[in-house]
């Protein structure tokens, strides 16, 4: 019998309420974008010092690093793990998604630099604008993302290639040799989610009023797409894709 695909989401944020009470947690949300027919997904919850084992990493087929509530530039004990974790990966060539954060600590880990965004906060639905790279794969030029984020990649690590920009942000998307990819936005996110952490946010006075009315207007104003972001990241982790 063929051996089953086996793939790991290593998270960096916790569960919300919310989350847990309507999908059941970010390990399927994840899995509802990325999941294929007989597939094992599994989950290390990072933040908390979950980590794969040297010897576990072989089993896997791709990781996916989500997002966080924390800086991909700070000195956590569990953020320097997993930076150590993701250089062992690149070395070994495994394939590598990060979204958001997990797009951050993946530059850092590679050597580039990250932190606040020159444009701050980012939050709402985004056109991002691939590059030919990404064109050549019948990826509209203009591609709506949500996005939840105040840090940026600031520099991209040696041999990495920027993938796409947007009018705010200058490293939306970079690859690295046909292993790694990052993405600043987030594929995953439905619009509720969005909304959900967009209430959290301004009850714990990190965003104001009008960055909140600017969220809801942007989610009025276009569609994420969801289709061409669903297409983009299973190819790219199970090898499907061609840069």
């Amino acid at each position: 019998m063929e051996e089953k695909r086996r793939f790991a989401v290593l998270l960096c944020a916790e569960d919300t309420e919310y989350v847990k009470k309507v999908y059941g947690g970010y390990l399927e949300v994840f899995r509802a974008l990325l999941e294929e027919e007989g597939e094992v997904w599994d989950v290390y919850r990072v933040a908390k010092g979950e980590l794969p084992a040297d010897d576990v990493v072989e089993i896997y087929d791709g990781f996916v690093v989500t997002g966080s509530r924390s800086d991909a530039h700070g000195d956590d004990a569990w953020i320097q793990d997993l930076v150590a974790l993701l250089r062992r990966l690149h070395q070994r060539r495994r394939k590598v998604l990060g979204i958001c954060f997990g797009h951050q600590v993946l530059c850092r880990a590679l050597g580039g630099k990250t932190g606040r965004a020159v444009n701050g906060w980012d939050i709402g639905v985004t056109c991002i604008h691939p590059s030919p790279s990404l064109n050549k794969l019948l990826i509209p030029p203009h591609l709506p993302v949500i996005q939840c984020h105040q840090d940026e990649v600031w520099e991209l690590p040696p041999l990495a290639e920027v993938l796409a920009r947007s009018e705010k942000t200058g490293i939306e998307m970079f690859r690295c040799g046909d292993h790694i990819m990052g993405i600043q936005g987030h594929p995953e996110y439905t619009k509720d989610i969005l909304l959900h952490l967009v209430d959290r946010l301004l009850q714990h006075k990190l965003i104001q009023n009008c960055h909140a009315e600017a969220v809801r207007e942007s989610l009025d104003a276009r569609e994420p797409d969801r289709g061409v972001w669903e297409r983009l990241c299973k190819g790219f982790l199970k090898g499907r894709l061609s840069l």
